[in-house]
C-alpha cells in the first residue's frame, strides 16, 4: 500500500494550478443506486502559479473545512498545532475558490482518496510547497486527512493535494503531513469510496462543488 501511494505521488506539484481556465459548472443529471448524484465533470483549469501564505492561523480559534461533493458533504477539523504551514495554505486557498469545481482525481476503495488538483492530472498544485514535517508516531487511520507528496520530496511537503483515509489503518510511513480529521459526514467519504474501482479516478465523476471555512 505504500508503494501506492508513493506511485501516484509522483503525481505531486510539478506545476502550480489556481483559478483560471473554463470555470464551467457541474450540471446533476441522476442520482445513482450508491447515493451519489450523477454530474459531469468540471472543466480543466489551467496551472497557475500562486504564492504561499505567510500569516499563521490565530492560534485561538478552531479551523474546519466543509466539502461539499455529489456523494454529501463532510467536514475536516483542522489540526494547525501539527501542520500550521500547510492548515494556513488550505485555508487561504480554500477561501480564494481554489478547490471550488475540482474532482477526486484518485479513490483507492479501502485505502484513500485524494483530490485537491484543478488540473485533473494528478501532478497539478499551487505553484508552492509547503513542509511540516509529520511526528514520528503519526498514524494514518480512517478518517485522517493528510496532503500527497513526490517520492523524493522531503518527508512533510505538501502543496494542495489531500487524501482522506478511508481504510482503518492505511499504514503509511510518516512522511505526509497530517492536516486534520474528518468530524462529520464519514458517510459521504465511504460512499466517495465505494465508487473507487483500483488505483486511480472512480467509476464515476466526483466532484467538489465547493470548500467553506468555518471559524469558531
Amino acid at each position: 500500500m505504500r508503494a501506492l501511494l508513493l506511485l501516484v505521488v509522483s503525481l505531486a506539484f510539478v506545476a502550480g494550478c489556481g483559478g483560471g481556465g473554463d470555470d464551467t459548472t457541474t450540471e446533476s443529471v441522476a442520482t445513482s443506486g450508491d447515493g451519489c448524484t450523477s454530474v459531469d465533470a468540471p472543466a480543466l483549469r489551467d496551472p497557475e502559479s500562486l504564492e504561499a501564505p505567510t500569516p499563521a492561523l490565530d492560534a485561538s480559534k478552531t479551523y474546519a473545512l466543509t466539502f461539499e461533493t455529489n456523494c454529501g458533504s463532510f467536514t475536516v477539523t483542522l489540526d494547525p498545532e501539527v501542520a500550521p504551514k500547510t492548515t494556513a495554505s488550505l485555508v487561504a486557498l480554500a477561501k480564494d475558490g481554489y478547490f471550488d469545481d475540482t474532482i477526486f482525481h484518485r479513490v483507492v476503495p479501502g485505502f484513500v482518496i485524494q483530490g485537491g488538483d484543478p488540473t485533473q492530472s494528478g501532478s497539478g498544485g499551487p505553484g508552492y510547497s509547503t513542509v511540516d514535517v509529520p511526528p514520528s508516531d503519526a498514524a494514518y487511520t480512517k478518517g485522517v486527512v493528510a496532503m500527497a507528496k513526490a517520492g523524493p520530496e522531503a518527508p512533510g511537503t505538501a502543496g494542495s493535494q489531500f487524501f482522506v483515509v478511508t481504510g482503518e489503518d492505511a499504514g503509511l510511513p510518516p512522511e505526509y503531513a497530517i492536516v486534520g480529521e474528518v468530524a462529520d459526514g464519514l458517510d459521504a467519504v465511504e460512499r466517495i469510496d465505494a465508487l473507487g474501482i483500483g488505483d486511480g479516478p472512480p467509476s464515476q465523476p466526483v466532484v467538489v462543488s465547493s470548500v467553506t471555512v468555518g471559524e469558531s
